[in-house]
């Protein structure tokens, strides 16, 4: 009986420091990225973090090929960034008339280089499945952007393009 008791109480004291460390905040925590990405016939929108206070939300339009992007000021809680850039430049579909566009999001750590202009930790990846690119892009970002009140509109960055297939794909015909 006092072999159970002695465990119980270990068991019990266990428990108790490990609730206690992580309320206290001393227990190591993990941070968790998270993102959203939906698209349905000629229309994407995708999330994804600029810094470790604001993400912005991104939307794709297949028709025009116009990827515009925006984030909020944490004071006035109102959209005050933009980006835009039209995909259709940078992706040839060839002869499709039907570019079938979808997008993701990335998080990842660019080397930041001020000469040539600082990004957010949001990489855009567009793919486009007739043709079979991807091309990334930058989102211009500066760290504590995200409480300015002056507006700022800019244009997305292309990074990178890349070819992940080598046979174009044709319109079905009806």
């Amino acid at each position: 009986m006092t072999s159970t008791r002695s465990l119980w109480l270990a068991g019990g004291l266990i428990v108790g420091l490990v609730i206690g460390l992580n309320v206290a905040g001393v227990w190591p925590q993990i941070p968790v990225h998270a993102v959203a990405t939906h698209g349905q016939d000629n229309f994407a929108i995708a999330t994804g973090p600029l810094d470790d206070n604001v993400e912005a939300i991104f939307v794709l339009d297949s028709v025009t090929g116009e990827l515009k992007g925006a984030s909020m000021n944490v004071q006035s809680r109102r959209f005050n960034t933009w980006w835009e850039h039209n995909v259709s430049r940078d992706i040839t579909v060839g002869g499709s008339k039907n570019p079938s566009y979808r997008i993701v999001t990335g998080y990842t750590a660019l080397r930041q280089v001020p000469a040539a202009g600082q990004l957010g930790r949001t990489v855009l990846y567009v793919a486009e499945a007739t043709s079979g690119q991807v091309v990334a892009y930058g989102v211009p970002w500066v760290t504590g952007r995200y409480t300015s009140p002056i507006p700022l509109r800019q244009n997305l960055l292309l990074l990178d393009r890349w070819q992940f297939r080598t046979i174009p794909v044709r319109d079905q015909q009806p």
